[in-house]
């Protein structure tokens, strides 16, 4: 008969969570949160049912939360095409990956310090300062804490230099991270991930474009090894000292510079730079 439903190929919350390998809670969950709903509810019992053609989906979920992404992340990596799942799970996995990594790098220092009582976070270093021409920028604005700061750095400069690779532009090797508040452990503020470049291009979706003023900026240059949090906030502290020594007024929100290739350079090369915008002595 045109128009039956073909009940033959519907499966119950059951036999659909034993061929998906998900439990009835997370059936459930994914049903609320819009990710996995039911093909159709009965109308007389309530009860969930689902179609085969929703358990490669139903898998797909499963297998992305063994890693711990995120509901909300997977419904973005599930939204378009299969090639665009790839490109949102490559940015995401790089995120983790990069967030391993720093916080491998402070155990380590915390180990070090742990050994090493009473001395110096830092070596000295001298405050240098430069000259910033007016730039364009493109950059993403997110509200983040500290243990997920480097997650977010990772994954907008990959979404921001996807947006920029195009005809007609030059982009810098270059990423800004511009502070816009305080972000620690306990709390969150707003960062700006910047990539600086040259051309036309319109903004799309969280991605803003923008100029920097042109301005003098004070700075110090940390190694690979030593851009770690909390070895970092030595860092800033040297700088806030400089600044505050010399009677300089600041002007403009403190930032890091990351240097060409940093995820390729090694543990004693330049890596960072931590930078205050100035305008010259009270």
């Amino acid at each position: 008969m045109t128009g039956a439903r073909d009940t033959d190929d519907e499966l119950t919350i059951s036999e659909f969570g034993r061929r998906a390998g998900l439990s009835h809670k997370a059936l459930r969950l994914y049903d609320v949160s819009g990710l996995l709903p039911p093909a159709r509810v009965d109308p007389v019992n309530g009860y969930r049912l689902y179609v085969h053609g929703q358990l490669e989906r139903a898998r797909r979920i499963s297998v992305l939360r063994q890693i711990d992404m995120p509901l909300s992340t997977i419904a973005e990596v599930l939204a378009g095409t299969d090639e665009e799942a790839l490109v949102r799970l490559d940015r995401w996995w790089a995120a983790q990956e990069a967030t391993t990594a720093d916080r491998r790098l402070t155990v380590e220092y915390l180990r070090d310090r742990l050994t090493r009582t009473g001395s110096p976070g830092l070596s000295p270093r001298p405050v240098l300062t430069r000259d910033v021409p007016e730039t364009k920028i493109a950059s993403i604005r997110q509200d983040t804490d500290q243990q997920l700061l480097r997650a977010v750095i990772v994954s907008s400069t990959l979404e921001i230099r996807a947006h920029l690779d195009g005809p007609g532009l030059a982009v810098a090797s270059q990423t800004w991270v511009i502070y816009h508040g305080a972000v620690t452990p306990d709390s969150a503020a707003a960062v700006e991930v910047c990539v600086p470049f040259t051309g036309l291009v319109e903004p799309a979706g969280a991605i803003a474009i923008r100029v920097e003023p042109a301005h003098t900026e004070a700075y110090c240059t940390l190694t690979k090894d030593e851009a770690v949090y909390p070895r970092i906030m030595f860092a800033y502290d040297i700088l806030g000292d400089w600044v505050r020594s010399t009677g300089q007024l600041t002007t403009g929100a403190v930032r890091e510079i990351y240097l060409r290739d940093f995820r390729y350079l090694e543990g004693p090369d330049p890596a960072v730079d931590i930078a205050q915008p100035i305008r010259g002595k009270a």
